[in-house]
């Protein structure tokens, strides 16, 4: 029987559910090619150094989700059903799609819980949610990003604002301070195609800094793979050289690219970048991650109800 709900697939990178899982997630994202035991060495520390063993990272997502739930059924009870779908960990995207199939959902909106699209990130989620709900017997209305929604920029807005007070009361009066935005990097072929990624991560910075009075602030990239092709720069890492060479005492890191707290956050900044900080004698203070601040997932609400007037109302 038909389910007459609107399904709605939330998409995430993925993450282990524990430490034991790290070695299979691994494999997946090298497309089952298992890690040497250096390279996996090397990410379980990391997952160590930010968890001590005990991994809360997937909550994260599962409350986001649990979140866009209760703003949808607040805006339109009773329309909306929830499911996931992650890209390296399950419930694969595969699997979020055939829990919709057996619900006898047939109209489905995805969403990624990423708000600026290039075809190597969101676009890869969508290409699989599609390709499965074709499948499936289910018209699937794809979000392909949200970047200048007004409730997003206003979260930012605020979150850049209360972390520039705080870096200011950690450095003194009349110093200079750089805030540095910044995103995952992805390979430098993207722009050889004309991929909106990086102007729009550009726009989000732009707009945000705008709204919280910041004049001085610059782009940059962070977390690139470890792929012999070249990837997006510069790395906050040499960024952060270059601001304290400059002059600068503090450092304002609002990584906008993502949504909530994991490797990229807990370790390449609060830990990397932090230490790298301590070398160059500046201060660097992180902005909060959106994670279910009601204005972000009033935003993933807005956008889910707009993708479904166009595409089924």
């Amino acid at each position: 029987m038909a389910n007459p709900k609107i399904g709605v697939l939330v998409m995430s990178y993925g993450t282990p559910e524990s430490m034991d899982g790290i070695e299979e997630y691994y494999t997946h994202i090298r497309r089952g090619h298992a890690p040497t035991p250096e390279q996996l060495a090397e990410l379980t520390a990391r997952y160590d150094a930010v968890v001590g063993g005990v991994f809360p990272l997937r909550e994260n997502t599962n409350r986001q989700a649990e979140g866009l739930q209760a703003a949808l059924d607040a805006a339109a009870p009773g329309r909306y059903a929830v499911y996931q779908g992650l890209k390296h960990a399950r419930p694969y995207i595969e699997d979020g799609v055939d829990a919709m199939a057996a619900d006898g959902v047939k109209r489905a909106v995805g969403i990624v819980l990423a708000p600026h699209f290039s075809t190597m990130s969101v676009g890869s989620y969508m290409k699989r949610a599609q390709e499965k709900a074709e499948e499936a017997g289910i018209a699937f209305q794809e979000i392909e990003s949200y970047h200048l929604h007004p409730k997003l920029i206003e979260a930012l807005v605020k979150r850049v604002k209360d972390a520039y007070a705080e870096l200011e009361q950690k450095t003194g009066s009349g110093q200079q301070l750089k805030v540095l935005f910044s995103a995952h990097s992805l390979p430098v072929r993207i722009r050889e195609i004309g991929d909106p990624y990086e102007q729009q991560l550009l726009d989000t910075s732009s707009v945000v800094a705008e709204g919280a009075g910041v004049t001085d602030w610059q782009f940059t990239w962070q977390s690139a793979g470890r792929t012999r092709e070249p990837w997006l720069g510069p790395d906050i890492l040499d960024t952060m050289k270059e601001v304290a060479e400059a002059g600068y005492k503090g450092v304002l890191s609002a990584p906008i690219g993502f949504v909530s707290e994991h490797l990229e956050v807990l370790y390449d900044i609060d830990i990397e970048a932090q230490a790298a900080a301590k070398e160059l004698g500046i201060e660097l203070v992180r902005i909060d991650m959106l994670g279910t601040d009601p204005l972000y997932m009033e935003t993933l609400a807005d956008s889910v109800e707009q993708a479904t007037r166009t595409a089924f109302i």
